[in-house]
């Protein structure tokens, strides 16, 4: 879906990371928002990241999203690291 340029994945990464984390600007409104956005950013992670990893990535997402509390932890921006930084090519 996305072209693997790095540098325009971390910025997508930060973009859908600080998406996450807008719902501490709303009170009780945000955390319901969380519901929608959820599924959503777990489905854009698993198409950024295609691979066993993105899709692990993608639940973790899932997952992170919908406790609250947890919107605070960068799961794309970690994802992005993983990827352009520390996985070894094969």
């Amino acid at each position: 879906m996305f072209k693997k340029n790095p540098f325009s994945y971390l910025i997508l990464s930060i973009l859908f990371d600080a998406i996450g984390m807008l719902s501490y600007l709303i009170p009780f409104f945000g955390e319901f928002s969380d519901f929608i956005w959820a599924p959503v950013s777990g489905w854009i992670m698993s198409k950024m990241y295609s691979s066993k990893q993105g899709k692990m990535a993608a639940v973790s997402q899932t997952i992170e999203e919908l406790i609250p509390g947890l919107d605070v932890i960068p799961t794309f921006t970690l994802m992005w690291i993983y990827t352009f930084v520390l996985k070894k090519d094969d």
